[in-house]
C-alpha cells in the first residue's frame, strides 16, 4: 500500500500561480471589491441550490464540477442562456415551494461550475479562496464569463454568499465567504468587512438597491 493511500486524507494546497490565463485572471481577481463593484462586474447573479458535486483528474490536477439549479435570477446573463440546461426540479425544491405555499416548477435551469481542486479518494486538493460546495446548500453566486465560455465565480470567495437556515425557526441568513472581522489596535475596535450574517430579506434589499444604482 502506498504512503498516500495509507493516510485517511492528504491535503494538497495548490499555490496561486502568476501564470494564470487572462480569462481566469479576469474572473478570479483577488483585488478586494465592494458589493457594488461585484454587482456591476458580474455578468449574472443567481440564487442557486447545489444538486451535485463530482471530482475527477484532468491534466494532472483534481477538478470539481458542481451542478446548481437556479432558484432565482437577480441579474440576467448578459450573454444569454447557452451555458444552461433544463432539468427536473429536485425534491428539495418541490418541498421548499410547498412550504412557501408556492407552485413548484416542474423544471429548473441548471448549470455546471468547474473549479480547480476537490476531494478524490484519499486526496483533498484545495486552492485558497476557491469556494467549495455541498449538495443541498443554497447560495447567491455572482458569476462572470465571456461570450461562449463557461461560468466562473467572480472573485472566488468574494462572489459567494451562502444562505444558512436556523434549524429551529427556518429563518435564512446570508454570509459572504470573504467576510472578515479585524481588530484595529489604534481604535481598539473590531471592524467588519463584507456581508456577514444578515437576514435574507436584508440581503435581497441590498442587492436590489445595488442593481438599481448600477450604471446602464
Amino acid at each position: 500500500m502506498s504512503r498516500i493511500k495509507s493516510k485517511p486524507l492528504l491535503w494538497i494546497v495548490l499555490p496561486l500561480v502568476l501564470g494564470l490565463t487572462t480569462v481566469v485572471a479576469d474572473a478570479t481577481t483577488l483585488t478586494p471589491m465592494t458589493f457594488d463593484e461585484l454587482t456591476q462586474r458580474a455578468t449574472a447573479i443567481v440564487r442557486v441550490r447545489c444538486v451535485g458535486v463530482q471530482s475527477a483528474w484532468a491534466d494532472g490536477e483534481i477538478w470539481t464540477d458542481s451542478r446548481f439549479e437556479i432558484l432565482e435570477e437577480s441579474k440576467a446573463d448578459v450573454f444569454g442562456a447557452d451555458q444552461r440546461m433544463a432539468a427536473a426540479a429536485t425534491a428539495a425544491h418541490v418541498a421548499a415551494s410547498r412550504s412557501d405555499r408556492a407552485s413548484p416548477a416542474a423544471t429548473l435551469d441548471n448549470f455546471v461550475l468547474r473549479q480547480l481542486g476537490g476531494k478524490l479518494g484519499g486526496l483533498h486538493s484545495r486552492v485558497e479562496g476557491v469556494p467549495e460546495f455541498t449538495p443541498g446548500e443554497e447560495a447567491y453566486l455572482f458569476l462572470w464569463r465571456r461570450a461562449g465560455q463557461p461560468y466562473r465565480v467572480l472573485g472566488w470567495a468574494q462572489g459567494t454568499f451562502r444562505i444558512a437556515r436556523d434549524p429551529r425557526t427556518g429563518a435564512a441568513r446570508v454570509t459572504q465567504d470573504s467576510a472578515v472581522t479585524v481588530f484595529h489596535s489604534e481604535t481598539r475596535e473590531f471592524q467588519a468587512s463584507g456581508v456577514r450574517n444578515i437576514s435574507l430579506a436584508a440581503f435581497q434589499q441590498k442587492l436590489r438597491r445595488s442593481l438599481s444604482a448600477a450604471p446602464r
